[in-house]
């Protein structure tokens, strides 16, 4: 028999709390619940759970700030939940390193498969030929979601890591900003949704980031990915590819 996956969840309001623990676990889900952000913060780097399930207006200490000291020491998936819809909390999450962001209130059966879709992502597993690819110095193993330059490691969050995936994936072929978007939930076993453009500085936002470590560890791998003016960016290491 599986072992169930093991959720913590960090969210002060006790009853949904107690709801959604009650749901997950009706899905073959265990939980946790901490009750602040600083118990939550503790629970989450002992290395005990698949996934966090974070909750952005938290006491003690705020879901934000949970995900940034959590993503210096830890690359555990991290799902964001708050009724704040705000795009810049949403953009902030995301560049924080959350792996998703889903706003209250929200469907249980929703989350049950955002959960799922983080594990799968987050578990190595054998995908054939294709689960590693190569442009010019840059190789990226997806089935390990390692990224190596030039022979050395990088750093990318776990949205940063699908995005480069997606543009190698599709390498030499220019993505529109709501192509990425539409891929990226599809990579995460979302549907498809409706794009809002307040996702094209999200994704500007992470590209930029993911140019900035690219070029740390060599400063020619950063002109891998580059922006095609009015419709979206392309990644090439030919010299010849779109500008």
């Amino acid at each position: 028999m599986q072992t169930p996956a093991k959720v913590l969840l960090i969210e002060d309001d006790v009853r949904l709390a107690e709801r959604t623990a009650e749901y997950l676990q009706g899905h073959e889900l265990a939980v946790e619940v901490a009750g602040d952000g600083e118990t939550g913060l503790a629970r989450a780097l002992s290395g005990e759970h698949d996934v966090i399930l974070l909750d952005l207006m938290l006491p003690r200490l705020d879901g934000l700030e949970v995900c940034r000291r959590l993503r210096q020491r830890s690359a555990l998936p991290v799902i964001m939940l708050s009724a704040r819809s705000e795009e810049i909390d949403r953009i902030l999450g995301l560049e924080l390193g959350a792996d998703d962001y889903l706003p209250k209130p929200y469907s249980p059966r929703e989350l049950v498969a955002r959960i799922r879709a983080v594990l799968r992502r987050a578990v190595p597993s054998p995908e054939g030929p294709a689960s590693t690819l190569r442009c010019g110095p840059l190789v990226v193993d997806r089935a390990r979601r390692r990224v190596e330059v030039a022979g050395g490691a990088c750093d990318l969050t776990a949205h940063q890591f699908d995005l480069l995936w997606l543009l190698l994936e599709a390498r030499g072929q220019v993505l529109s900003r709501e192509q990425l978007y539409q891929r990226l939930r599809a990579l995460r076993g979302q549907p498809p949704g409706t794009y809002d453009p307040s996702v094209d500085r999200s994704i500007d936002v992470q590209l930029s980031k993911i140019r900035g470590t690219l070029a740390a560890a060599d400063p020619h791998a950063a002109g891998l990915i580059r922006t095609v003016r009015g419709v979206g960016y392309v990644l090439d290491d030919s010299p010849e590819g779109p500008a």
